[in-house]
């Protein structure tokens, strides 16, 4: 019988519209702890990306091909749900900044009291990374700067093709 929880396994969810060099920080963090990574791409139906599902997912796979143990896949609805039928024993969050806490402090208590079996771990993104946000990198590209500061150079290929 397999075991209800897989204690190897954590989940990485966001999405990563686009992959930053921070989100590349976290996933390398998450992997000193875990033995594997999933990088869990949201779908939301609702919200209107700069990237696909389908790109955003091929991105983070290209980005973070040299590490062992990490997976990309895409997801929709609850994410306890989706964590649940993972077995994943935690959920992976990297913070920036004091604010970052705020919210990712609602939703870890929230998923907890929806799914108790799973831990959500914080991880400090590193100094260099802190003020990088995906929403940040929209903005610059929209106004044609540099990005290559803050995104892996794929990316930023990638943005330039849009």
């Amino acid at each position: 019988m397999e075991p209800l929880i897989n204690k190897r396994l954590a989940l990485y969810p966001g999405t990563f519209d686009p992959f930053t060099y921070g989100h590349l920080d976290i996933v390398e963090r998450a992997l000193r702890i875990f033995d594997e990574v999933e990088v869990t791409v949201a779908v939301h139906a609702g919200k209107r990306t700069l990237l696909s599902t389908d790109e955003r997912c091929d991105l983070i796979r290209q980005c973070t091909a040299h590490l062992d143990g990490v997976t990309v896949a895409a997801f929709e609805g609850l994410l306890v749900d989706y964590t649940r039928r993972r077995r994943a024993a935690a959920l992976v969050r990297g913070l920036r900044q004091v604010s970052d806490f705020d919210y990712e402090f609602q939703m870890a208590f929230a998923n907890r009291k929806l799914y108790p079996e799973v831990e959500t771990v914080f991880l400090m993104t590193a100094e260099a990374h802190a003020l990088i946000s995906s929403t940040i990198v929209r903005d610059v590209h929209r106004w044609g700067g540099d990005l290559s500061s803050f995104v892996p150079p794929l990316v930023e290929a990638a943005l330039r093709k849009k």
